[in-house]
């Protein structure tokens, strides 16, 4: 129950990868024998299948090591390249950390970032982010779904209100890609992350969509030498992972509604039993959010000894998984308003694939049980 850190991987996906780490194990640069040309092939096929997904062109799709270095190269890029412009980007307080932690390292060196904030739902204040829009703006970074809270962002809204201002609009969409409808062109995103892990692929591979016209976004290369991936991200591409990548996407593009629908069924089966529970409450936005995501706050019961009493069976957690190993409360859940203590006395679960209807309901008793001892002796 913990699919939002991350996902087995697909046996579907993982006889695509195979052969690419057994005979077919040639670089996808080096095209000039069959050894290369097959490994080049299936990097464009990839590029492809990720393309389709969000209604791109092949070859605004860039692959890196995942939605983290994606997140860097899209703002520290866009930063570097647009200097000239001004030095201005506005983000949200419950971005993920990579946004967060990229923002703060930007402003070491002169970047001025306004960080939005969000109501009770998780929902950004348009309004906020419209007038925080000057001439040096250059970037607004905002989360597609929110990776602890499920709550999905306005980002149509978002595109419009860049668009109209002339500012680019980046936005992660690690937990949304996958999971949810997502076209660049229709919300007018200009650059946007994703991740394979979160939607039954590798570890390891991820990318980058940059939009190519209207506007044309030009980035500076964070990884100098070799020039692949459009001399964005120069290395030896990971072909097992693209393939793996391109794979996990095209599987997830032909069961998505499918899987939307059976997510949201059992993560509602999950919320109606634990609002039984007395001053439980569920965190983020009731109904817009990611079907597979619940995020609940029990009152009087610490989040870590609720996962340390149930995890010998079931798979929890308090928040993001970037940051699990860290005492501070849920920065996403004190952003939503709420004190320190609903932020220590909240738990994230993440449906997936290969869960079942019956593993639902033994969560559930699990949970409670779990529960009703801790609430016994105080913990």
């Amino acid at each position: 129950m913990d699919y939002h850190a991350t996902t087995p991987l697909d046996p579907r996906v993982l006889n695509e990868m195979l052969p690419f780490l057994k005979g077919k194990f040639g670089n996808a640069s080096s095209i000039d024998h069959p050894y290369g040309a097959v490994a080049h092939d299936a990097v464009e096929r990839a590029r492809e299948r990720v393309a389709r997904l969000i209604h791109a062109k092949p070859e605004e799709v860039i692959f890196t090591s995942g939605a983290t270095e994606a997140d860097n190269l899209a703002l520290i890029g866009a930063a570097i390249n647009y200097r000239g412009k001004g030095r201005h980007i506005i983000t949200c307080t419950t971005e993920h950390k990579a946004i967060l932690d990229t923002c703060k390292y930007l402003e070491q060196f002169g970047w001025k970032v306004s960080y939005i904030p969000v109501n009770k739902l998780g929902e950004i204040d348009l309004e906020k982010l419209n007038d925080a829009i000057c001439p040096e703006t250059v970037l607004i970074s905002v989360m597609f779904a929110n990776n602890e809270i499920g709550t999905i962002g306005p980002i149509r809204e978002i595109g419009n209100i860049a668009k109209a201002k002339g500012v680019l609009f980046h936005t992660d969409a690690a937990q949304a890609v996958g999971h949810i409808p997502v076209d660049v062109e229709e919300m007018r995103i200009d650059i946007m992350s994703m991740s394979a892990h979160k939607i039954n692929g590798p570890k390891g591979i991820g990318a980058l969509y940059v939009r190519r016209h209207d506007p044309r976004v030009v980035l500076s290369s964070l990884i100098h030498g070799g020039g692949q991936e459009r001399n964005l991200r120069s290395g030896t591409q990971n072909v097992p992972g693209i393939v793996g990548m391109g794979s996990a996407l095209e599987v997830a593009r032909k069961s998505l509604d499918r899987e939307a629908t059976l997510f949201m069924s059992w993560t509602s089966r999950m919320k109606s039993a634990f609002n039984a529970i007395s001053g439980a409450e569920q965190n983020g936005h009731p109904t817009n959010k990611l079907p597979h995501n619940l995020n609940m706050y029990f009152p009087k019961v610490e989040s870590k000894a609720l996962i340390q009493a149930v995890n010998k069976e079931v798979a929890i957690s308090a928040g993001s998984a970037c940051t699990s190993q860290e005492v501070e409360p849920s920065h996403v859940i004190l952003a939503l308003g709420y004190p320190a203590e609903r932020a220590h006395s909240s738990v994230r679960f993440g449906v997936g694939r290969f869960n079942t209807v019956d593993e639902v309901k033994f969560v559930i008793e699990c949970i409670n049980k779990a529960i009703s001892h801790i609430r016994k002796i105080g913990v």
